[in-house]
Protein backbone atom coordinates (compact mmCIF):
# COMPACT_ATOMS: atom_id res chain seq x y z
CA UNK A 1 0.00 0.00 0.00
CA UNK A 2 2.61 2.51 0.78
CA UNK A 3 4.66 1.59 -2.75
CA UNK A 4 1.37 2.22 -4.23
CA UNK A 5 0.40 5.81 -2.23
CA UNK A 6 4.16 6.49 -3.34
CA UNK A 7 3.49 5.59 -7.32
CA UNK A 8 0.56 7.37 -7.00
CA UNK A 9 2.17 10.29 -5.23
CA UNK A 10 4.89 10.11 -8.18
CA UNK A 11 2.46 9.89 -11.03
CA UNK A 12 0.64 13.30 -9.55
CA UNK A 13 4.14 15.14 -9.22
CA UNK A 14 5.23 14.04 -12.24
CA UNK A 15 1.57 15.04 -14.21
CA UNK A 16 1.89 18.48 -12.39
CA UNK A 17 5.12 19.63 -14.08
CA UNK A 18 4.21 18.05 -17.35
CA UNK A 19 1.26 20.19 -17.49
CA UNK A 20 3.79 23.51 -16.47
CA UNK A 21 3.05 25.96 -19.31
CA UNK A 22 6.39 26.03 -20.79
CA UNK A 23 4.77 28.53 -23.49
CA UNK A 24 6.08 31.66 -22.57
CA UNK A 25 2.74 34.14 -22.41
CA UNK A 26 3.31 37.13 -24.49
CA UNK A 27 0.28 39.95 -25.61
CA UNK A 28 -0.68 39.20 -29.04
CA UNK A 29 0.26 41.23 -31.79
CA UNK A 30 -1.38 44.22 -33.16
CA UNK A 31 -1.52 44.81 -36.54
CA UNK A 32 -2.65 47.63 -38.34
CA UNK A 33 -3.67 47.70 -41.75
CA UNK A 34 -4.14 50.63 -44.01
CA UNK A 35 -6.97 50.23 -45.88
CA UNK A 36 -7.67 53.88 -46.92
CA UNK A 37 -5.74 53.39 -50.41
CA UNK A 38 -8.43 52.29 -52.94
CA UNK A 39 -7.22 50.61 -55.68
CA UNK A 40 -7.87 52.48 -59.07
CA UNK A 41 -9.11 50.53 -62.32
CA UNK A 42 -7.97 51.96 -65.54
CA UNK A 43 -9.77 51.25 -68.77
CA UNK A 44 -7.87 49.56 -71.62
CA UNK A 45 -7.01 52.00 -74.51
CA UNK A 46 -8.95 50.59 -77.51
CA UNK A 47 -6.78 48.70 -80.34
CA UNK A 48 -9.58 50.18 -82.64
CA UNK A 49 -9.21 52.10 -85.98
CA UNK A 50 -11.86 54.72 -86.93
CA UNK A 51 -13.73 55.86 -90.07
CA UNK A 52 -14.20 59.36 -87.99
CA UNK A 53 -12.05 61.28 -85.79
CA UNK A 54 -15.16 63.04 -83.88
CA UNK A 55 -16.63 59.42 -83.34
CA UNK A 56 -13.05 58.12 -81.89
CA UNK A 57 -12.65 61.27 -80.05
CA UNK A 58 -16.13 61.06 -78.15
CA UNK A 59 -15.96 57.33 -77.65
CA UNK A 60 -12.08 58.23 -75.88
CA UNK A 61 -14.10 60.70 -73.60
CA UNK A 62 -16.35 57.92 -72.99
CA UNK A 63 -14.32 55.81 -72.00
CA UNK A 64 -13.09 57.98 -69.41
CA UNK A 65 -16.50 58.84 -68.18
CA UNK A 66 -16.85 54.86 -67.93
CA UNK A 67 -13.70 54.48 -65.70
CA UNK A 68 -14.89 57.56 -63.57
CA UNK A 69 -17.85 55.24 -62.72
CA UNK A 70 -15.81 51.83 -62.37
CA UNK A 71 -13.87 53.68 -59.90
CA UNK A 72 -16.51 54.80 -58.06
CA UNK A 73 -15.53 58.76 -58.04
CA UNK A 74 -18.40 61.13 -58.59
CA UNK A 75 -16.61 64.29 -58.69
CA UNK A 76 -14.09 62.33 -61.75
CA UNK A 77 -17.14 61.68 -63.21
CA UNK A 78 -18.73 64.67 -63.64
CA UNK A 79 -15.24 66.09 -64.84
CA UNK A 80 -15.55 63.59 -67.57
CA UNK A 81 -18.71 64.15 -68.50
CA UNK A 82 -18.33 67.58 -68.93
CA UNK A 83 -15.68 67.15 -71.67
CA UNK A 84 -17.90 64.41 -73.50
CA UNK A 85 -20.66 67.21 -73.03
CA UNK A 86 -18.18 69.63 -75.22
CA UNK A 87 -17.62 67.05 -77.77
CA UNK A 88 -21.20 65.77 -78.51
CA UNK A 89 -22.51 69.70 -78.67
CA UNK A 90 -19.76 70.12 -81.45
CA UNK A 91 -21.08 66.94 -83.21
CA UNK A 92 -25.18 67.97 -82.99
CA UNK A 93 -26.02 64.89 -80.83
CA UNK A 94 -29.46 63.65 -79.91
CA UNK A 95 -30.38 65.90 -77.07
CA UNK A 96 -31.67 63.26 -75.00
CA UNK A 97 -28.08 62.04 -74.87
CA UNK A 98 -26.85 65.72 -74.34
CA UNK A 99 -28.97 65.74 -71.71
CA UNK A 100 -27.81 62.95 -69.99
CA UNK A 101 -24.38 63.78 -70.49
CA UNK A 102 -25.42 67.30 -69.26
CA UNK A 103 -27.02 65.45 -66.03
CA UNK A 104 -23.65 63.79 -65.11
CA UNK A 105 -21.54 66.78 -65.32
CA UNK A 106 -23.87 68.78 -63.22
CA UNK A 107 -24.47 65.67 -60.42
CA UNK A 108 -22.02 64.71 -57.68
CA UNK A 109 -24.51 61.80 -56.91
CA UNK A 110 -23.06 58.20 -58.26
CA UNK A 111 -26.72 56.76 -58.76
CA UNK A 112 -27.59 59.32 -60.93
CA UNK A 113 -24.72 59.60 -62.98
CA UNK A 114 -24.83 55.78 -63.34
CA UNK A 115 -28.70 56.35 -64.18
CA UNK A 116 -27.40 58.76 -66.93
CA UNK A 117 -24.65 56.48 -67.91
CA UNK A 118 -27.36 54.02 -69.48
CA UNK A 119 -28.80 56.20 -71.82
CA UNK A 120 -25.37 57.61 -72.67
CA UNK A 121 -24.31 53.78 -73.53
CA UNK A 122 -27.21 53.35 -75.91
CA UNK A 123 -26.37 56.29 -77.59
CA UNK A 124 -22.77 55.45 -77.91
CA UNK A 125 -23.72 52.05 -79.37
CA UNK A 126 -25.70 53.77 -82.38
CA UNK A 127 -23.28 56.26 -82.63
CA UNK A 128 -20.75 53.32 -83.46
CA UNK A 129 -22.19 51.21 -85.80
CA UNK A 130 -19.81 51.59 -88.94
CA UNK A 131 -17.73 53.65 -86.87
CA UNK A 132 -15.09 51.16 -87.21
CA UNK A 133 -12.46 50.92 -90.18
CA UNK A 134 -10.50 48.03 -87.63
CA UNK A 135 -10.88 46.51 -84.64
CA UNK A 136 -13.13 44.81 -82.08
CA UNK A 137 -15.37 46.84 -79.03
CA UNK A 138 -17.86 44.97 -76.95
CA UNK A 139 -21.08 44.99 -76.27
CA UNK A 140 -20.97 44.74 -71.92
CA UNK A 141 -24.15 43.84 -69.90
CA UNK A 142 -24.68 43.70 -66.62
CA UNK A 143 -28.13 42.26 -65.30
CA UNK A 144 -28.16 42.84 -61.91
CA UNK A 145 -28.04 46.60 -62.56
CA UNK A 146 -30.61 48.73 -61.83
CA UNK A 147 -32.64 46.47 -59.28
CA UNK A 148 -32.21 43.79 -61.74
CA UNK A 149 -33.60 45.76 -64.80
CA UNK A 150 -29.95 45.06 -66.99
CA UNK A 151 -28.00 47.31 -68.49
CA UNK A 152 -25.65 47.77 -71.05
CA UNK A 153 -22.34 49.68 -71.53
CA UNK A 154 -19.57 49.53 -74.31
CA UNK A 155 -15.92 48.46 -73.36
CA UNK A 156 -12.96 48.21 -75.53
CA UNK A 157 -11.98 45.31 -73.86
CA UNK A 158 -13.33 41.65 -73.34
CA UNK A 159 -12.45 41.98 -69.26
CA UNK A 160 -15.39 43.07 -67.27
CA UNK A 161 -15.06 46.25 -65.06
CA UNK A 162 -18.73 47.36 -64.39
CA UNK A 163 -19.55 50.88 -64.13
CA UNK A 164 -22.94 50.34 -62.63
CA UNK A 165 -21.27 49.11 -59.38
CA UNK A 166 -17.57 49.73 -59.60
CA UNK A 167 -15.51 48.04 -56.65
CA UNK A 168 -19.35 46.11 -55.13
CA UNK A 169 -19.57 43.97 -58.24
CA UNK A 170 -16.69 44.84 -60.41
CA UNK A 171 -16.84 41.72 -62.22
CA UNK A 172 -20.33 41.08 -62.43
CA UNK A 173 -21.52 41.49 -66.58
CA UNK A 174 -21.06 39.02 -69.46
CA UNK A 175 -19.61 40.25 -72.98
CA UNK A 176 -23.07 40.18 -74.86
CA UNK A 177 -22.22 41.79 -78.63
CA UNK A 178 -18.62 42.35 -80.35
CA UNK A 179 -18.86 45.75 -82.10
CA UNK A 180 -16.55 45.60 -85.42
Amino acid sequence: MKKLSLISLAIIALSFLSCKDTVKQTEPEVVTVDNTETKTYEIAVPEVEFNDPNVEAIFNQYLQVEAALVNTNATKTAEEAAKLEKHLKEMNAEETVQTAVSAMAASDDIAVQRQNFETLSSAMESMLQGALKSGTLYKQYCPMAFNNKGAYWISSSKDILNPYFGDKMLKCGRVDAEIN
